[in-house]
Parts: C-alpha cells; sequence; structure tokens
C-alpha cells in the first residue's frame, strides 16, 4: 500500500445501533458521527453466540444481529457508507462485535471483526472464528479486554489466554468508552481506543487517531503497523 497518502484522521470501530443493542437507528448513528466531525466509523453491532442461557437470552430480545438479518444488515451500512461519503466525507465501515458472553468473566470475550463481507457464526471455536474473519480480510480487534470501571460485563478470555490468541489479533482496545487499559501498552501490542457507543452521551469518550489515506485498505494496514496511530478523548 505504497499509495497510502497520510492524513490525520478520527476514528472511532466500535459502535451500537438499534440493530442489536444500541438506543438509535443507523442512520441517526451515522449523522451523529458526521455532524461532530468524524472521518471514519465502523458500525459493530453484536453477533452473540447463543449456546448458552445469556446468548439465547440477547437473541430473544433482539439484542442481537442474527443470520436471518445480517444480510439486510449489510446492505443498510453500504446505503448508509454512501450517504456518509456524499454527505460528511465520511467512511462507513461495516462490522460486527462477536459476543461470547458467559457468568464469569474469565470465560467471555468480544471481539470487533472490521470490514466484514459475510455472516460468521459466534458459536465457532476462536481459531477457527480468527481464520474466517481473515479469509474475509477482516480487522480482528480485541474489545475492551481488560478489567472495567462500573458495572458493566468484564470480558478477560482473550487477554488471560494472549500469549496464544495474540498471534491472531490484528489490534487491541486500549481504551474503550472512559476506561483505560494500560496493560495492552505495556505488553507493546497494537493499539486502537474506541466509544462503544449505544448511546447520545457516548459519543463523549475514547478515539484513535489514524495519519493514512481514508481508504479501508490503508486504514487496516495503519492500524495492523502501529506505527502512526494516537489515541484522544473526545469531549466535542
Amino acid at each position: 500500500m505504497d499509495n497510502c497518502k497520510e492524513e490525520s484522521l478520527l476514528c472511532d470501530f466500535h459502535i451500537h445501533t438499534n440493530y442489536s443493542d444500541g438506543s438509535l437507528n443507523l442512520r441517526k448513528v451515522v449523522d451523529i458521527y458526521g455532524q461532530t466531525g468524524h472521518d471514519i466509523i465502523a458500525i459493530t453491532d453484536h453477533l452473540v453466540d447463543k449456546t448458552n442461557l445469556m446468548g439465547m437470552a440477547a437473541h430473544t430480545i433482539n439484542a442481537s444481529l442474527s443470520e436471518e438479518n445480517f444480510e439486510d444488515y449489510l446492505e443498510n451500512i453500504a446505503y448508509e457508507s454512501k450517504r456518509a461519503l456524499d454527505k460528511y466525507d465520511m467512511l462507513v465501515i461495516p462490522g460486527v462485535e462477536i459476543t461470547k458472553n458467559h457468568i464469569s468473566a474469565a470465560k467471555s470475550a468480544h471481539i470487533l471483526l472490521i470490514d466484514i463481507k459475510k455472516y460468521i457464526p459466534p458459536e465457532l471455536s476462536y481459531k477457527k472464528l480468527f481464520l474466517e474473519a481473515k479469509k474475509q480480510n477482516a480487522l480482528i480487534i480485541a474489545a475492551h479486554p481488560y478489567h472495567v470501571l462500573g458495572l458493566d460485563k468484564e470480558t478477560l478470555y482473550l487477554w488471560n489466554n494472549r500469549k496464544y490468541f495474540s498471534k491472531y489479533i490484528d489490534a487491541w482496545e486500549i481504551g474503550c468508552n472512559k476506561d483505560l487499559f494500560n496493560v495492552v501498552s505495556l505488553e507493546s501490542y497494537p493499539f486502537v481506543a474506541n466509544s462503544d457507543f449505544h448511546k447520545p452521551s457516548h459519543i463523549h469518550s475514547w478515539r484513535t487517531l489514524l495519519y493514512c489515506k481514508k481508504e479501508i485498505e490503508c486504514v487496516k494496514k495503519c492500524i495492523k503497523d502501529n506505527t502512526k496511530v494516537a489515541i484522544k478523548f473526545f469531549r466535542k
């Protein structure tokens, strides 16, 4: 990607809509980000593993994408991506948050797949899931991998098993909403910072700053290389 000319890009790669447990519809979310000067966002609604009661409950209350509505989800993101580019000069990327919840935080993990092309069953084993994502050339990000403040559900499985899984993961969230995970930098892992947006107040949260061309392949390369990545707390 030698033609990836640099520009400063304000990015958020962890955003939910009412396709899962977000409070706003896709168009409203896109408009909020476009009107606040963002350059690149990824829509990453939950795709929940339903092999246990927690996962089954999420599907019952429509807090997860499903195989049945996944094509519609991608089509609507594609439509909004074109609108966002025309109206705001903002790139909108399709993604999901693979959600493997358990009662135990040590067994739970959330994984962002950015630039996903087709449905991936969230019930797959971690290795099979990662390999399928790589077949689609999707970017793999470990979401909120460490202890968080407040009452939010913790997801520690990937971090506790990082020696095995780090070879599959392109980046780790060093910041999520208002939390910071300094352990990610101590391990020198590639990092990003995101909002985990579910409602309008979440706009005030951590962001990623990239220095690359505003094209999806350049963005993914920039995150993987992680030499021209910074984070900031967005207050606008």
